[in-house]
């Protein structure tokens, strides 16, 4: 069984799915805790799930590599080196049997320091809206849109110290119709973000889809 911390900013809704997922007994792995940088409304589905929250807000620290280090010993509480995550021992390429678990950024909307990332990487993927390499950064959909591009989709990636520049573990292709408000494509990426993530999670679990 994969122990996954999740790390939010707002509504949740990847969260949601996760637990929803990880709520069925077959699912190979389990939300251990929600991590967020603010009192994010999607930490509501981690407290009606029975799953365990905290809050590390980037304010009440001297600096970004201060925030990160906080961050990631609150993280370290609830997916500690050496804690017992499957059946088998620890797997050097990233498979279930590992024991330092996963972390999930499901709409963190914060770049992370490196310290942090060199800490929990590649044990540590996000979801980006777009067909990365194409449109890195906080407009993803907005950027597709300006290009004139015909499709755009949603990636599943191991974060590196990088923006939106870590190895693709998986993505899914939207068209783009002509016309359609980047409000409404948004929400067409998100329909389908939410199953690759659940996918990509199960995977990494089973030992199908090697992080390194």
């Amino acid at each position: 069984m994969l122990n996954v911390v999740v790390l939010i900013s707002g509504g949740g809704s990847n969260l949601k799915a996760l637990l929803e997922a990880a709520a069925d007994p077959a699912y190979p792995a389990r939300i251990v805790a929600v991590g967020a940088d603010t009192d994010a409304a999607g930490l509501a589905h981690a407290e009606a799930a029975g799953v365990p929250s905290f809050i590390v807000r980037p304010g009440d620290h001297g600096s970004r590599e201060e925030w990160g280090r906080a961050f990631a010993s609150a993280i370290r509480e609830h997916l500690p080196r050496g804690s017992e995550n499957s059946e088998g021992p620890g797997d050097p390429e990233g498979a279930a049997g590992s024991d330092e678990g996963l972390v999930v950024s499901a709409g963190l909307m914060r770049i992370l320091p490196a310290d942090f990332v060199r800490e929990f990487s590649p044990r540590l993927i996000n979801t980006h809206p777009a067909l990365l390499p194409l449109y890195p950064g906080a407009h993803a959909v907005r950027d597709a849109l300006a290009a004139g591009a015909t499709e755009t989709g949603v990636t599943v990636h191991v974060i590196d110290e990088g923006v939106d520049t870590g190895p693709v573990l998986r993505q899914a292709r939207v068209e783009i119709i002509p016309g359609e408000p980047e409000e409404e494509l948004h929400e067409r990426i998100k329909q389908l973000e939410r199953p690759l993530l659940v996918q990509t999670v199960r995977d990494i679990a089973l030992g199908e889809l090697s992080l390194r």
